[in-house]
């Protein structure tokens, strides 16, 4: 199977690694053609010639607003194309890249993922998947090289919106794990000690193993940005204002994940929330 890909960032470059691994043929386009040369893999110079030429397009962008002007400069060849979208979007724009994309004869499919550079090079992320059925069948073993676990919403928008939920738990549980350390910290315990308490207590979760090594060692380097996080805050407020109002706890966690991008911190992975907590001065 031959497929085209759309964004060589973190994510983008180690799904294109992994499809690559397993024998998917893959055609690459970059804004910054240098990061396509680096995977030694074919590329394009220009996104409408990807769009020509592939029947399978995946995305993995920064927003929706690249979303959008990729659509846009691909619209001529959309018809009969498939596009796979696993960039984490607006619930909003979202729905109108679903009717762009019909009113253009072809097909979206709304992917966002839960996982971040490990899980998708070893083929372990957990992909959300909304659209038409017929399609979503057509591209699942695509998927399934990528994924795990495969939860389908045929309804538009569901899933976007059940990415948008998880990170901001995401980031809430980050922020909440972050404080018990500089607390416990600051009240005389070793990081070793209150971690071995917290993962074997109320702080046992998927977040603090994954985070575990990075938090010991304060090293940062980045899986999920914070920068990152921060936009995918901005699209559930959005959300939230839309269905439940304003969430008090979402808008206090972001303004301290804002303060990290204030300490320099915007492109390390959005743990260094521990920094930003150990280090600043709220008073």
């Amino acid at each position: 199977m031959k497929v085209g890909f759309v964004g060589l960032g973190l994510l983008g470059s180690a799904m294109v690694k992994r499809l690559s691994s397993q024998g998917i043929k893959v055609n690459l386009w970059n804004r910054s053609i240098e990061k396509a040369k680096t995977l030694g893999l074919p590329y394009v110079e220009t996104l409408e010639e990807l769009f020509k030429n592939e029947k399978i397009i995946f995305l993995c962008i920064k927003d929706s607003q690249a979303v959008e002007e990729v659509l846009k400069k691909g619209s001529s060849f959309l018809k009969n194309r498939i596009i796979i979208d696993t960039s984490t979007n607006q619930f909003s724009k979202v729905l109108e890249f679903h009717q762009f994309v019909k009113d253009w004869g072809g097909f979206y499919l709304e992917c966002p993922v839960l996982g971040s550079i490990i899980p998708a090079e070893k083929g372990q992320l957990t992909i959300l998947v909304s659209g038409e059925k017929e399609p979503f069948e057509k591209v699942k073993p695509l998927l399934e090289i990528l994924a795990q676990k495969l939860i389908y919403f045929q309804t538009p928008g569901k899933a976007t919106q059940a990415k948008l939920i998880n990170n901001f738990l995401l980031a809430l549980f980050m922020e909440a794990l972050a404080s018990a350390l500089v607390l416990g910290e600051k009240i005389g315990f070793s990081k070793e000690e209150l971690l071995e308490v917290l993962e074997n207590g109320a702080g046992n979760s998927y977040v603090l193993k994954v985070k575990k090594e990075a938090l010991l060692r304060e090293n940062f380097t980045p899986h999920f940005s914070l920068e990152n996080l921060i936009k995918d805050l901005n699209y559930a407020s959005e959300l939230y204002q839309k269905f439940s109002g304003i969430s008090l706890e979402g808008a206090l966690v972001k303004e301290i994940y804002k303060l990290g991008v204030k300490m320099g911190l915007k492109d390390k992975d959005f743990s260094a929330i521990y920094q930003v907590l150990k280090n600043f001065q709220f008073y």
